[in-house]
Parts: structure tokens; sequence; C-alpha cells
């Protein structure tokens, strides 16, 4: 199977570069058609309008109708909490749809897969490009911010879409350890696949996408 993107983009998140980089290598998508804002924008929400107003209106300019992957909530205005990513979507205008999903974590797992991996444990939840984009993501946090953010878990789990981990344990042991330490709590892989985002990016690419 393969998306029909003669005329459509997919503008995502660059957290999940990783994820779209192999549904391109498996032919699913076309990596020419693959358009990305930096990674961790949701810790700068000006630059995630600009970046993402930007290039919805450069696909807009060029006559191409949009995918774009972020999660219902992953921008709001602080100033207006009702102008989330949908809003800002509509204000570029032009034929423009989006995954159906909460955030990056919803679209690699969803809500039942989360709790089973889970079980009784409180955990926080990770993405590949999570953890390789780790200072972009958590931007200019200090020890006081990641306490108070994962001191309320019993650990991190990595939703593994592309075997991350293993590689790191194999060449980069200490960058694991070094994350964990940050969080002050374990960090463990789980080895999913991408057929979640998949099947968000073909509804999506059917204009059923958006909340």
């Amino acid at each position: 199977m393969r998306l029909n993107l003669e005329k459509t983009a997919i503008v995502a998140c660059g957290t999940l570069r990783p994820e779209l980089t192999k549904l391109a290598e498996e032919g699913f998508v076309d990596e020419k058609r693959l358009f990305f804002t930096a990674p961790g924008l949701h810790e700068r929400m000006p630059l995630l309008e600009e970046q993402l107003k930007r290039r919805l209106e450069t696909m807009r300019g060029e006559g191409l109708r949009s995918i774009v992957v972020y999660g219902k909530l992953c921008y709001v205005d602080m100033s207006n909490p009702y102008r989330a990513v949908d809003a800002l979507c509509e204000e570029v205008g032009g034929h423009i749809s989006r995954v159906l999903a909460q955030n990056c974590v919803d679209m690699i797992a969803d809500s039942d897969t989360r709790e089973r991996i889970a079980g009784d444990s409180k955990v926080y939840w990770l993405t590949p490009g999570w953890i390789l984009y780790w200072n972009s993501v958590f931007h200019e946090w200090d020890k006081g911010k990641y306490n108070e953010t994962f001191g309320r878990f019993d650990k991190a789990v990595l939703l593994d879409t592309v075997g991350l981990y293993d590689k790191l344990c194999a060449t980069e042991p200490e960058k694991i350890l070094e994350i964990s330490d940050l969080m002050g709590i374990p960090l463990e892989a789980r080895p999913v696949g991408v057929e979640r985002l998949k099947s968000l990016l073909a509804e999506a690419e059917l204009g059923e996408g958006g909340e």
C-alpha cells in the first residue's frame, strides 16, 4: 500500500522524522512530499505557529493539499486556549486535514495499547524523536523542572518504532543513562510498529482527519 501523494504534502513535527522516514523507506509515503518543522516546538509556541503556518502556506502556494502530523493540543495559544492546531490550519486555509490523534505518542500507540504496556505503573511515554532531539524537546529545562515533571512517574517507556534503544545500548549507552538520570526514573523500551501511524495517515489522506 502507498498513499496517493501526487497532490498532497505531509507537514509534520520533526520529532516524528524517524517514523516518517521509515515509512518512506518502506514505500508507504513519498520522501519528496515530507516536510518538517523543528522538533520540540511545543516548548516554544510562537515558533511552532510561525513554522507550521509558513510550511502550510508554502504547500498551498504550490497547489498542494496538506496532511498535518501534529496532535490536537500540540499547540495552544496561551492568550486564547480555543486557538489550537486546527485553528492555525483554518487560518491558512486551503485543503488541510490533520491526523486524528492527541499527540505524537498517541500516533504510535493508542490508549488501549499504552494501558496494556503500563499495567499498574505510572508511565511517562517517549518516542524515538524525543530521545534523538532531547535538548530541543526539553528546551532549557533545569533540574527543578525535570523533578516537577517526572517525579510522579514510576518509569519512562520508549515506544521504539525504529530499534533506537538497542542501537544506543550498543553505541552510546551513556546517553540512556544520562537521560534516565535527568528524569530521575528508569528508562525502558518497548518495540512497536508504525501501523497506527500508517492508518492515521491513510484516514487523513481521504479527508477523514481532524477532530
